[in-house]
């Protein structure tokens, strides 16, 4: 061809392949060995550049030898056959799940569901170090929760397994560690416990048993949680009541007392003025709760009802002027003050009725 014969063109100048296939230095003195050449060139270059995704990462063998983990990003090796590069996904959460039966620790079986979510944590011993490790995760995860469970009851396996869930994940993790599979365990589940179906009525007999019983334990203590409170205030009520009372009579007494020393003071002065006084007053009260009265000439007279004006007036006020007075030896100035005192009237107004 022309634009491959020295000197030739194409009209070009020589320019394209032509010119790269006349730059390569001539093996042999034949053209195909120039071809050779370009082809090794390109291959090594193709081969000795890896590209490394972000969630990937590259395990270089040297010799059929493990040399080195690539990280994410362009990356250089050896020609093959001296280094190899596999590819490992060492971000993708896979899952397995399972549904296997478990024999409990009181000797009941029950069909439990596994989920187990992991990824690879070490990509030299997902390869290496075992032959296959997502089998023997599958293996262990089993093995595992026959463990966890048999050491449970059934009443633990139906109604609290998360605590077994998480008790099974870490032993799965010490297991796949053991195992060198370099694989890790990010989650692990036991979504669902059922009995077998040849005794599931029983089963669901218990389980709206044990929901009754939840549903009573929380309505005891919502009942609690209102009626204590109610129960602190009303005894903080009486509390406080009671701190009241007990101030009023201690200030009672105290007055009290302090009264009878005032009166102490006066009957030393003027016994007889004090002891008449005292005397008034002690029939005053006692009349005022009485129906009956006595009257000035020894009669008994009994109340009858007033009208609302005439119940204003006190029956004290009304019968003090018909009271005797026990007889006394005044003193002169006692005398002095009876004397200076004005005259009332035998009967008070407002007294329309009287029963003799």
């Amino acid at each position: 061809m022309a634009w491959n014969r020295p000197g030739g063109s194409t009209g070009n100048g020589g320019s394209g392949i032509g010119r790269i296939l006349n730059s390569l230095p001539s093996l042999g003195g034949g053209s195909p060995l120039r071809w050779v050449g370009l082809v090794f060139a390109l291959w090594l270059a193709f081969n000795c550049f890896v590209l490394i995704a972000e969630q990937q990462r590259g395990v270089v063998l040297r010799f059929g030898q493990f040399d080195r983990v690539m990280q994410p990003g362009p990356n250089f090796k050896l020609p093959w056959p001296v280094e190899t590069v596999t590819k490992v996904n060492a971000t993708q959460i896979k899952n397995y799940e399972a549904s296997v039966p478990v024999l409990t620790r009181d000797e009941n079986i029950v069909d439990v569901s596994i989920n187990v979510q992991y990824k690879v944590a070490d990509p030299k011993l997902y390869l290496f170090g075992t032959r296959n490790g997502d089998e023997v995760l599958k293996q262990a995860a089993l093995s595992t929760v026959r463990e966890q469970v048999g050491r449970s009851d059934l009443d633990t396996v139906l109604g609290a397994r998360e605590q077994l869930a998480v008790s099974a994940r870490e032993r799965l993790q010490k297991s796949l560690e053991a195992y060198r599979t370099g694989l890790q365990v990010t989650e692990l589940n036991l979504p669902d416990a059922r009995p077998p179906q040849q005794v599931k009525p029983a089963f669901d007999d218990v389980n709206s048993a044990q929901q009754d019983q939840q549903r009573l334990i929380s309505e005891a203590r919502a009942y609690a949680a209102k009626i204590v409170p109610e129960a602190r205030g009303q005894a903080a009520r009486v509390r406080t009541v009671s701190e009241g009372y007990k101030t009023a009579e201690i200030a009672r007494a105290t007055g009290d007392a302090e009264r009878f020393s005032l009166l102490v003071a006066q009957y030393k002065g003027a016994p007889d003025v004090t002891r008449k006084r005292l005397w008034l007053e002690t029939v005053q009260d006692v009349l005022a709760k009485n129906r009956k009265v006595v009257g000035g000439d020894g009669r008994q007279l009994i109340y009858v009802p007033m009208t609302d004006a005439a119940k204003a007036m006190t029956p004290t006020q009304a019968l003090l002027p018909d009271l005797v007075s026990p007889a006394v030896q005044a003193t002169e100035q006692a005398t002095e003050q009876n004397s200076a005192r004005p005259a009332r009237s035998g009967r008070p107004a407002g007294r329309e009725e009287v029963v003799r």
